[in-house]
Protein backbone atom coordinates (compact mmCIF):
# COMPACT_ATOMS: atom_id res chain seq x y z
CA UNK A 1 0.00 0.00 0.00
CA UNK A 2 1.47 3.42 -0.94
CA UNK A 3 2.39 5.68 1.60
CA UNK A 4 0.16 8.52 2.78
CA UNK A 5 1.00 12.35 2.49
CA UNK A 6 1.44 12.54 6.08
CA UNK A 7 3.35 8.97 6.58
CA UNK A 8 5.76 10.28 3.88
CA UNK A 9 5.70 13.96 6.11
CA UNK A 10 6.80 11.58 9.01
CA UNK A 11 9.28 9.54 7.42
CA UNK A 12 10.94 13.19 6.37
CA UNK A 13 10.54 13.94 10.25
CA UNK A 14 12.33 11.35 10.77
CA UNK A 15 15.10 11.74 8.19
CA UNK A 16 15.46 15.17 9.02
CA UNK A 17 16.02 14.29 13.16
CA UNK A 18 18.61 11.51 12.93
CA UNK A 19 20.95 13.71 10.28
CA UNK A 20 20.72 16.69 12.67
CA UNK A 21 20.65 14.93 16.05
CA UNK A 22 22.25 11.90 15.25
CA UNK A 23 19.45 9.87 16.80
CA UNK A 24 15.75 9.24 15.88
CA UNK A 25 12.78 10.94 17.87
CA UNK A 26 10.93 8.83 20.03
CA UNK A 27 6.92 8.19 19.65
CA UNK A 28 6.43 11.27 21.99
CA UNK A 29 8.24 13.64 20.12
CA UNK A 30 6.26 12.19 16.69
CA UNK A 31 3.07 13.11 18.97
CA UNK A 32 4.32 16.45 19.56
CA UNK A 33 5.21 17.72 16.02
CA UNK A 34 2.19 16.26 14.38
CA UNK A 35 -0.29 17.40 16.82
CA UNK A 36 -1.40 13.03 17.44
CA UNK A 37 -3.58 13.14 20.67
CA UNK A 38 -2.54 9.85 21.48
CA UNK A 39 0.69 7.56 21.28
CA UNK A 40 -1.08 4.89 19.29
CA UNK A 41 -1.46 7.33 16.19
CA UNK A 42 2.16 7.60 15.70
CA UNK A 43 2.21 3.91 16.09
CA UNK A 44 -0.08 3.43 13.61
CA UNK A 45 1.96 5.39 11.24
CA UNK A 46 5.19 3.94 11.80
CA UNK A 47 3.96 0.13 10.91
CA UNK A 48 2.71 1.78 7.82
CA UNK A 49 6.49 2.88 7.49
CA UNK A 50 7.58 -0.49 8.52
CA UNK A 51 5.29 -2.07 6.27
CA UNK A 52 6.15 0.04 3.04
CA UNK A 53 10.17 -0.79 3.93
CA UNK A 54 11.19 2.51 4.35
CA UNK A 55 11.83 2.16 8.66
CA UNK A 56 12.81 -0.70 11.29
CA UNK A 57 12.00 -0.78 14.91
CA UNK A 58 14.06 -2.25 17.53
CA UNK A 59 11.38 -3.66 20.34
CA UNK A 60 11.96 -1.99 23.85
CA UNK A 61 14.24 0.58 22.63
CA UNK A 62 13.52 4.21 23.62
CA UNK A 63 14.47 5.45 20.32
CA UNK A 64 13.74 2.29 18.16
CA UNK A 65 13.02 3.72 15.08
CA UNK A 66 16.22 3.08 12.34
CA UNK A 67 15.96 3.95 8.24
CA UNK A 68 16.03 1.44 6.37
CA UNK A 69 17.73 3.03 3.72
CA UNK A 70 19.33 6.32 5.24
CA UNK A 71 18.74 9.58 3.31
CA UNK A 72 22.17 10.67 2.63
CA UNK A 73 23.19 14.16 3.84
CA UNK A 74 24.66 14.97 0.61
CA UNK A 75 21.14 14.74 -0.91
CA UNK A 76 20.34 17.93 -2.62
CA UNK A 77 16.63 17.72 -3.46
CA UNK A 78 13.53 17.61 -1.46
CA UNK A 79 10.21 16.23 -2.42
CA UNK A 80 7.65 18.18 -0.04
CA UNK A 81 4.09 17.62 0.26
CA UNK A 82 1.37 20.26 -1.09
CA UNK A 83 -0.73 19.82 2.21
CA UNK A 84 -3.75 22.28 1.73
CA UNK A 85 -3.80 26.43 1.51
CA UNK A 86 -3.25 29.29 3.82
CA UNK A 87 -4.71 32.73 4.25
CA UNK A 88 -2.09 35.53 3.21
CA UNK A 89 -5.62 38.09 4.25
CA UNK A 90 -8.23 37.39 6.66
CA UNK A 91 -7.76 33.83 8.34
CA UNK A 92 -9.35 30.75 6.61
CA UNK A 93 -10.42 27.26 7.81
CA UNK A 94 -7.79 24.73 8.96
CA UNK A 95 -9.71 22.14 7.38
CA UNK A 96 -9.19 23.96 3.88
CA UNK A 97 -9.09 21.25 0.78
CA UNK A 98 -5.59 19.84 0.14
CA UNK A 99 -4.58 19.42 -3.28
CA UNK A 100 -4.58 15.60 -2.79
CA UNK A 101 -1.39 14.19 -4.84
CA UNK A 102 0.31 17.11 -5.47
CA UNK A 103 3.78 17.45 -4.37
CA UNK A 104 7.09 19.21 -5.85
CA UNK A 105 10.45 18.00 -6.32
CA UNK A 106 12.72 21.19 -5.36
CA UNK A 107 16.52 22.08 -3.95
CA UNK A 108 17.39 21.80 -0.76
CA UNK A 109 19.72 24.39 -1.00
CA UNK A 110 16.77 26.95 -1.87
CA UNK A 111 15.44 26.60 1.75
CA UNK A 112 17.49 27.42 5.58
CA UNK A 113 16.51 25.60 7.37
CA UNK A 114 14.79 22.34 5.67
CA UNK A 115 10.66 22.64 5.31
CA UNK A 116 8.65 19.61 6.28
CA UNK A 117 5.46 20.82 3.38
CA UNK A 118 4.15 23.41 1.16
CA UNK A 119 0.95 25.57 1.61
CA UNK A 120 -0.29 27.21 -1.25
CA UNK A 121 -0.97 31.10 -0.18
CA UNK A 122 -4.43 32.72 -0.75
CA UNK A 123 -4.79 36.09 -0.41
CA UNK A 124 -2.46 39.34 -0.39
CA UNK A 125 -1.62 40.45 2.79
CA UNK A 126 2.09 39.46 2.81
CA UNK A 127 2.71 40.92 -0.49
CA UNK A 128 5.45 43.45 1.09
CA UNK A 129 7.76 40.09 1.82
CA UNK A 130 6.91 39.15 -1.33
CA UNK A 131 4.51 36.47 -0.04
CA UNK A 132 1.99 36.41 -3.41
CA UNK A 133 -1.69 34.79 -3.97
CA UNK A 134 -0.96 31.34 -5.68
CA UNK A 135 2.62 31.07 -4.35
CA UNK A 136 3.81 27.56 -2.51
CA UNK A 137 5.27 28.93 0.65
CA UNK A 138 7.46 26.23 2.75
CA UNK A 139 7.12 25.63 6.14
CA UNK A 140 8.79 23.97 9.03
CA UNK A 141 6.96 22.19 11.80
CA UNK A 142 7.60 24.14 14.79
CA UNK A 143 5.32 25.03 17.76
CA UNK A 144 7.58 28.19 18.92
CA UNK A 145 8.72 31.18 17.11
CA UNK A 146 10.57 34.55 17.89
CA UNK A 147 9.23 37.77 18.07
CA UNK A 148 9.36 38.80 13.92
CA UNK A 149 9.73 35.78 12.20
CA UNK A 150 6.68 35.35 9.47
CA UNK A 151 4.86 31.87 10.87
CA UNK A 152 2.01 29.56 9.99
CA UNK A 153 -0.37 30.62 13.14
CA UNK A 154 -3.91 28.43 13.80
CA UNK A 155 -6.76 31.23 15.45
CA UNK A 156 -9.66 29.14 16.35
CA UNK A 157 -9.36 26.85 13.44
CA UNK A 158 -8.71 29.16 11.23
CA UNK A 159 -5.01 29.33 9.48
CA UNK A 160 -2.74 32.04 8.51
CA UNK A 161 0.31 33.57 7.21
CA UNK A 162 1.80 36.57 8.97
CA UNK A 163 4.83 37.68 10.91
CA UNK A 164 4.62 37.07 14.67
CA UNK A 165 5.04 40.08 17.29
CA UNK A 166 5.25 39.57 20.66
CA UNK A 167 4.46 41.89 23.05
CA UNK A 168 4.42 42.41 27.01
CA UNK A 169 0.25 42.06 27.08
CA UNK A 170 -0.45 40.42 23.77
CA UNK A 171 0.27 38.59 20.77
CA UNK A 172 -0.16 40.39 17.02
CA UNK A 173 -0.28 38.69 13.67
CA UNK A 174 1.12 41.51 11.31
CA UNK A 175 0.35 41.62 7.56
CA UNK A 176 2.33 43.43 4.94
CA UNK A 177 -0.10 45.25 3.23
CA UNK A 178 -0.93 48.51 5.04
CA UNK A 179 -4.33 47.72 3.35
CA UNK A 180 -4.76 45.03 6.32
CA UNK A 181 -5.15 45.68 9.90
CA UNK A 182 -2.97 43.54 12.75
CA UNK A 183 -4.74 40.93 14.23
CA UNK A 184 -4.51 40.80 18.47
CA UNK A 185 -4.76 37.66 19.12
CA UNK A 186 -7.16 37.35 22.02
CA UNK A 187 -6.05 36.27 25.66
CA UNK A 188 -8.80 32.89 25.84
CA UNK A 189 -8.47 32.33 22.10
CA UNK A 190 -7.20 28.94 20.62
CA UNK A 191 -3.86 30.17 19.30
CA UNK A 192 -1.06 28.08 18.02
CA UNK A 193 2.06 28.44 15.80
CA UNK A 194 1.71 25.79 13.64
CA UNK A 195 5.20 26.38 11.41
CA UNK A 196 8.27 28.72 10.46
CA UNK A 197 8.03 29.82 7.18
CA UNK A 198 11.19 28.91 5.26
CA UNK A 199 10.90 30.39 1.41
CA UNK A 200 8.34 29.56 -1.22
CA UNK A 201 8.43 28.82 -4.79
CA UNK A 202 6.62 31.38 -6.75
CA UNK A 203 3.54 30.62 -8.61
CA UNK A 204 3.73 29.95 -12.44
CA UNK A 205 7.82 29.15 -11.90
Amino acid sequence: MPLTHQQRAILSFIEERIRLDGFPPTQLELCAAFGFAQNATANYHLKALEQAGAITRVPGAARSIRLRQPTRPSSDVLRLPVLGRVAAGSPIGADAEAEAGEEAVVGRALFSPAPDYLLRVKGDSMIDDGIFDGDLVAIRRSATARSGQTVVARLDDELTIKKLKIRARDVQLLPRNPAYEPITVPRHADFAIEGLFCGLIRSGA
